[in-house]
């Protein structure tokens, strides 16, 4: 199956075969058929899917399978023809502003006649570029003048000589080089004439003309607003810029278009880049001519794919002046303005600048438009991603509007966009105080346990988090939640409802009962195994288990099953994960709040041995943690006690003389590095052997060998004084 302008052409093969008298095959004769269907009904607004349908009704050749095959033609032939229509009747829109009145048709044989009044004066010469207009605007005259080098030649010439005398002149003769420029083949005679590079220079001229008629209209305001005998002037001076705005205006829109046309090749487009075409387009953003803003923000949204355009855009601040242009109502450049802002939007400092301008409102409303929605929300998302503007969205009613967008899907998909964004703003507490206003959070729980929804269930488990009013709504749905945790469910559904639990750090909720009711600990202990499932799991069940151990029954009830030594096992297996490391200490922090608990830590297992390894760690997390668990053990239990803080002291120690080794090595020369007899310490022995270097003389180790329970308050309220040291591990 192919496709043609407006067809779609079907090649299939017949087969005739002649039986004989038993069945099988005497002839056979195979025939290659095409069919061609007429797509008269296809335009740039028709629905490719019913389309895509009612070819299959109407064709049988065509397989059911390949429905979604003939989806993709159809929306590929949509958009080539309705691009290839645009370039054939673009020209046809633009109306030149001829000097005269013409009161002939122009005739393709007339067109030496035509070039003779080039060479004439200006209004002539105005009059032979319109006649020739009039043939270029039709396609199928473009080969003929393609052939006549003499006429091209003339109008490349008059453009170039006569530009700056007649701005209709410059807007006829640029409307000719754009027609051609609309085809690709032809982009080799616009590009031999130079008509680009030209096109540039006038441009840069027309706007710099602009600024002059501004600076003069300013002046004669100012002195209107001292004499008024002057109003009539200022309206002459007033009615005579508008009437030049209007022709500047239609001369800046055609030669971009050609521009734009040109630029289809990168290597003229950089061209342009290197003459400053972003700039000049960013100062063309603050008019107010719709048809030219839309070629100029399309322009700008071909070069914006590139980084170092991206950059121009940023530094002229071309967010500011897009932000103006939303809403609108001319759909088109609305349309084209919001997929420009797209494609900056994934820049971090551009995102920054649409926030300042207030975009964020602006495109909140937009959602109610079905046509623009998509759009917006994708420009949303990424300003979404980024926590600092995360609680602008809770001032406008964007939020709303996108609960309503969730509740409408019923039992459909939900676009990504859609999710996407809601799951990003869930992580905000005002956004999140808005998503679950009224039955928000209900509805949410409803459609994730129905569908099991793992992208809703990661929106709720957002909301979760956050402490206050929002989390004691999570109380109705506990039950909902834990009934999910089970083998049957979805590994990434089951995640994703542990971790919301995880969250619901609730003091009126009764974790025992929760976990009795539902028979959690089985499944818990189970997924504590190394290696029983994906270490996401895993790590959601350690995280469970730390939350529901700050309830003192549900402690006991876990120590009581051997989860403990099972969370040892997996320490030992996952010692170089950080994350899983942090969280099993944290286990073992809250246990040891509790008494019972606390004696299974203490006597029963080696998880005090564990955290003293661990209390020296690289992670500044994990040493907090284990810190704060092993002083709770050592206020409790004396034994350990003294071989945690003997431990502290060692390292400590160690630390020390490992800066006095470093500096023996570095001053050499210094005197304090020597003994009375002159001799160098090192000299003596191992330093490690010099009982002087210890603290005895200041009372920090006893007779007994013990060390000084004021030395370790001091240590640990860093008072050490001058001699001591502070480790920064």
């Amino acid at each position: 199956m192919s496709l043609e302008l407006e067809t779609l052409v079907v090649q299939y093969e017949v087969e005739a075969t002649i039986l004989g008298e038993l069945g099988e095959p005497m002839v056979g004769e195979r025939k290659e058929c095409q069919k061609i269907i007429r797509l008269k009904s296809l335009n740039a607004s028709t629905d490719t899917s019913s389309l895509a349908r009612k070819v299959m009704e109407e064709c049988r050749l065509i397989h059911p399978s390949k429905l979604r095959e003939v989806e993709q033609l159809l929306f590929y032939l949509q958009n080539r023809k309705h691009a290839n229509e645009r370039k054939r009747i673009s020209p046809r829109d633009f109306k030149p502003y001829a000097g005269v009145e013409l009161d002939e048709e122009a005739s393709i044989n007339s067109i030496d006649e035509y070039v003779e009044l080039l060479y004439e004066d200006i209004q002539e010469k105005i009059r032979g570029a319109t006649l020739i207009f009039q043939l270029a605007r039709n396609p199928d005259n473009l080969e003929e003048l393609l052939q006549n080098e003499t006429a091209l030649g003339a109008l490349a010439r008059v453009l170039r000589e006569d530009w700056k005398q007649s701005v209709d002149l410059a807007t006829t003769i640029t409307y000719i080089f754009f027609c051609f420029s609309s085809f690709s083949q032809f982009h080799g005679l616009v590009t031999h004439f130079k008509i680009g590079a030209l096109c540039m220079n006038i441009i840069e001229h027309e706007l710099k003309r602009y600024d002059l008629w501004q600076d003069e209209l300013q002046k004669k305001k100012k002195e209107f607003s001292d004499n008024q005998n002057l109003k009539k002037e200022h309206e002459k001076s007033f009615r005579k810029y508008q009437s030049l705005l209007i022709k500047q205006e239609q001369l800046l829109r055609v030669a971009l278009c050609l521009l734009l046309n040109l630029a289809e090749d990168t290597r003229t487009e950089l061209k342009m880049r290197n003459k400053n075409i972003v700039h000049m387009l960013v100062k063309i953003l603050d008019r107010e001519d719709e048809e030219l803003l839309l070629v100029v923000v399309s322009f700008l949204k071909k070069l914006s794919i590139f980084l170092e355009n991206k950059n121009d855009m940023a530094e002229t601040f071309a967010v500011e002046k897009l932000a103006r242009l939303i809403p609108s109502e001319h759909e088109e450049l609305l349309s084209t303005t919001l997929r420009l802002l797209l494609n900056l939007s994934f820049d971090t400092s551009l995102r920054s600048q649409m926030v300042q301008a207030g975009l964020v409102p602006k495109l909140s409303s937009l959602l109610a438009d079905e046509g623009q929605r998509q759009l917006s929300m994708c420009i949303l998302y990424h300003i979404s991603m980024d926590d600092r503007f995360k609680s602008m969205f809770a001032d406008t009613d964007c939020i709303p509007q996108l609960m309503k967008m969730v509740f409408d899907c019923g039992e459909e998909k939900m676009e990504a966009e859609l999710i996407s964004l809601c799951i990003n703003l869930a992580a905000n507490k005002s956004n999140a105080q808005v998503i679950c206003e009224g039955n928000g959070l209900k509805m949410l729980m409803k459609r994730a346990v129905k569908m099991k929804d793992v992208l809703v269930m990661k929106m709720i488990r957002n909301l979760s988090q956050h402490n206050g009013p929002t989390k004691s709504l999570f109380l109705d749905h506990v039950g909902d939640l834990a009934a999910q945790i089970s083998e049957e469910e979805a590994e990434e559904f089951v995640i994703e409802c542990l971790g919301t639990l995880a969250n619901l750090t609730i003091a009126d909720l009764d974790w025992a009962l929760v976990l009795k009711e539902y028979n959690l600990v089985p499944f818990l202990k189970d997924r504590l195994k190394p290696g029983s499932a994906e270490d996401d799991l895993i790590l959601e069940v350690v995280i469970m288990i730390g939350t529901v151990s700050m309830d003192d029954s549900c402690a006991a009830m876990l120590a009581k099953s051997g989860i403990i030594p099972a969370l040892i096992e997996l320490l030992n297996a996952q010692q170089e994960d950080d994350e899983f490391v942090c969280q099993i200490v944290y286990v073992f922090y809250q246990m040891v709040f509790h008494k019972a608990t606390r004696d299974v830590i203490i006597k029963d297992t080696q998880a005090p041995a564990y955290l003293i390894d661990l209390m020296h760690d690289n992670n500044a997390e994990i040493r907090k943690v284990c810190d704060n668990t092993l002083d709770i053990i050592a206020e409790y239990d004396e034994e350990w006690g003294k071989k945690i803080q003997t431990e502290k002291f060692r390292w400590y120690n160690g630390q020390w003389l490992e800066m006095v080794e470093n500096r023996q090595m570095d001053e050499a020369g210094e005197p304090f590095l020597y003994g009375d007899d002159g001799e160098s310490f090192v000299g003596n022995g191992d330093i490690l052997e010099r009982p002087d270097l210890f603290y005895s003389a200041d009372g920090i180790i006893g007779a007994d060998g013990a060390i000084s329970p004021e030395f370790y308050t001091d240590f640990q309220n860093g008072e050490l004084g001058q001699t001591g040291y502070l480790s920064r591990y």
